[in-house]
């Protein structure tokens, strides 16, 4: 392989904000690392999205405890990604909740997914060894619920198909804060690898109809104004409209999943280029994008052995 695969060099610390956005809301980013959202009410806390292991969950009990002695009483998984879930077991939560489609992909392939994103990621699974296994959640919704942390009610709600099947938004309505996941991101690249991209522009388009004041993106500095709001969740709806056109196009004139890649990096190089974990993301980005502008409606599953084959074969 010509490049380091995945994300194996990226080995250096980064550095920890933890951003109060309002009234019981805070945000736990770390320079484009996947961010953690904490809101505290009368009665208890919810943590939105665990970190990696309960070892680097530690780290956000830390400053959890900076501002609160409420219980952890529940866990929002906003998707099924290891890097996102595995460190629920450093909480001591009663509650994880998840959709349905969320159960569903757990179900279908959450070890594959915890075998691939070790390989991909080590330094963000410091601790790997204090994992007790996969994250199972114990309540499981359709649609939208409201859980009340004690005088502060956050709706939970699946807005539709994106970066997975199974999306979840944390919203907190009087404050118009939005913890999106995923489905948004600021400065880092969205990673489409097991995404929806014909339906991903329109669950956006839900979501920008919230009109969120402040917004905690699944990657990237905490949101804090209406216009960065809006600007992160157009720049991600730009991206994926730029990758998945590139990709129909690569299709349309028979081109192989090689070709492809190469056309669309040519294309969104000068554009993302600089946009964190873009070299990362991108082999996974085009694949998955190239498969469903042939007609795979649902994202086939990677393995550690297909990541490094799939890898070898485009950076070659």
């Amino acid at each position: 392989m010509s490049k380091t695969f995945a994300s194996t060099g990226d080995l250096g610390d980064k550095t920890v904000t933890f951003a109060k956005l309002g009234e019981g809301a805070y945000a736990y980013t770390a320079e484009g690392d996947p961010n953690t959202g904490v809101i505290v009410g009368d009665d208890a806390v919810m943590v939105i999205d665990t970190q990696a292991t309960p070892f680097m969950a530690q780290k956000v009990m830390e400053r959890i405890r900076e501002v609160t002695d409420k219980p952890v009483k529940y866990i929002l998984m906003t998707h099924y990604h290891a890097v996102r879930v595995l460190g629920a077991a450093g909480y001591g939560a009663e509650t994880v909740i998840a959709s349905r489609l969320t159960h569903e992909m757990i179900v279908e392939r959450g070890q594959q997914d915890y075998d691939s994103e070790l390989g991909r990621f080590p330094r963000l699974f410091q601790g790997e060894e204090t994992i007790p296994g996969l994250t199972w959640p114990t309540l499981v919704f359709d649609g939208k619920i409201t859980v009340d942390l004690g005088n502060r009610p956050v709706e939970i709600w699946s807005p539709g198909k994106g970066h997975t099947q199974g999306d979840t938004v944390a919203w907190l309505a009087d404050q118009k804060i939005l913890y999106s996941g995923d489905l948004v991101e600021f400065g880092a690249t969205p990673y489409t690898g097991d995404a929806h991209l014909t339906d991903w522009p329109a669950t956006l388009d839900a979501l920008r109809a919230l009109k969120p004041e402040k917004l905690v993106p699944g990657r990237g500095d905490a949101l804090t104004t209406p216009e960065d709001c809006e600007n992160a969740m157009a720049l991600t709806q730009a991206f994926l409209t730029d990758l998945f056109d590139s990709a129909k196009e690569g299709r349309a004139g028979n081109k192989s999943l090689k070709e492809t890649f190469d056309l669309t990096k040519a294309r969104m190089d000068p554009k993302y280029g600089d946009w964190v974990i873009y070299e990362h993301c991108m082999p996974f980005d085009v694949s998955r994008a190239y498969d469903e502008a042939g007609g795979m409606v649902r994202p086939s599953i990677w393995t550690a052995e297909r990541d490094k084959d799939m890898w070898s074969s485009l950076n070659s």
